[in-house]
C-alpha cells in the first residue's frame, strides 16, 4: 500500500488528495501551480531504514518504494533503473584543490539519461490510471525516454517536439514506435500544443514541469547519493539545469530523507546551465 498522503501546491499552499486532481493547482494554474508529494513519513519510517537498505538486493532506484508514489508494483517496468555507479574524480579534485569530488553516473540507465528515473515513474502512474495514450512534449532525452517506458508497457505516445528538434531524437522515436508532432515553432509551443491534446483526449501526460510525479523519479538520484558515500552528504552538489525540475527533484530526495532522518543535515544545491542556454541564470541577473 502506498504511503503517498497528499499533493500541496507550492504557491498557495492548498492540499489536494491524489484522487481529487492530476496536475496542477487550478487555482494558481501550470505556471504557478506546481504540486509537492507529501508522504506519511511514519510509516515511511516504519518500513524504510539503514538496515532495511543494507539487507535490500533490489540494486534499481525500486529500493526506495516507500518514498515513491506507487500504488500497484506489479505495474513497475522490468527494465533496470537507478544505481548507477558514483565515481571519485581525483584529477579534477586535485586541479581544484577540494578534499573529494564525485561524479553520478546516469549515463547507465536504459536510454542513457536521468530522464528514465521520471518515464519509470510515470509509465507506472499511467497504467493505474488506466490510460489508453500517453503524451510529452520534449526537446530530446525525455522523449526518447518516455517512448521506451510506453514501448515496454504496450500504450500508445504522441510525443509533441518542436521543428529544430534533432533529427537523431526524432529517428529514436521512430524505432520505438511513437507517434512524433513536429511543431512549428519552439518548445514552448510543442508544449502548449501537448497539454491541450492531453486535456481534450484525456490522455496521461509526461510533460515536465506539470506532472508532479516525475521529480519523485528524479529525488531517487539524491536518495541513491546518500546511500552510496555511506550516508556522508555532500557539502555542495551540482545539477545541470534546463527548467529545474532535475534540481527540484533532487533537492526533494534530500529533504525527505532529512524528514526521516536517514541523514543529518541538507547539502547546498548549485543549478548550473550552458552559457549559449542559460535563461534561468539571465532571469536571475535581472532581478
Amino acid at each position: 500500500m502506498t504511503t503517498l498522503s497528499h499533493l500541496q501546491c507550492v504557491s498557495c499552499g492548498r492540499t489536494y488528495s491524489p484522487q481529487e486532481i492530476e496536475y496542477t493547482c487550478p487555482d494558481c494554474g501550470a505556471l504557478y501551480g506546481t504540486l509537492k508529494v507529501h508522504y506519511d513519513y511514519d510509516r515511511v519510517i516504519a518500513s524504510l531504514s539503514r538496515k532495511t537498505l543494507s539487507e535490500n538486493r533490489n540494486y534499481t532506484h525500486w529500493r526506495y518504494l516507500p518514498l515513491l508514489p506507487i500504488d500497484n508494483p506489479d505495474f513497475i517496468p522490468a527494465m533496470q533503473v537507478g544505481w548507477t555507479p558514483i565515481y571519485r574524480n581525483t584529477d579534477l579534485q586535485k586541479k581544484w584543490d577540494l578534499s573529494g569530488l564525485w561524479v553520478k553516473d546516469d549515463g547507465r540507465n536504459p536510454t542513457a539519461s536521468l530522464k528514465d528515473r521520471a518515464s519509470s515513474v510515470g509509465i507506472v502512474k499511467a497504467l493505474e490510471k488506466q490510460s489508453r495514450v500517453v503524451t510529452a512534449a520534449s526537446t530530446g532525452n525525455a522523449a526518447s525516454s518516455w517512448a521506451a517506458f510506453t514501448a515496454l508497457a504496450n500504450l500508445p505516445a504522441v510525443i509533441f517536439v518542436p521543428q529544430n528538434a534533432p533529427r537523431a531524437k526524432l529517428a529514436q522515436l521512430l524505432l520505438y514506435g511513437a507517434k512524433v508532432v513536429q511543431v512549428k515553432g519552439p518548445y514552448d509551443k510543442a508544449f502548449d500544443l501537448c497539454c491541450q491534446a492531453a486535456e481534450k483526449w484525456r490522455w496521461y501526460n509526461r510533460s515536465t514541469a506539470i506532472n508532479p510525479y516525475l521529480g519523485e523519479g528524479k529525488k531517487t538520484a539524491a536518495l541513491e547519493i546518500c546511500e552510496q558515500l555511506s550516508w556522508q552528504v555532500p557539502d555542495y552538489v551540482f545539477v545541470s539545469v534546463g527548467d529545474g525540475c532535475i534540481l527540484q527533484g533532487m533537492w526533494k530526495g534530500f529533504q525527505d530523507f532529512y524528514q526521516i532522518n536517514m541523514i543529518e543535515r541538507l547539502p547546498q544545491m548549485i543549478g548550473v546551465q550552458a552559457q549559449g542556454c542559460a535563461p534561468l541564470v539571465k532571469a536571475w541577473e535581472k532581478g
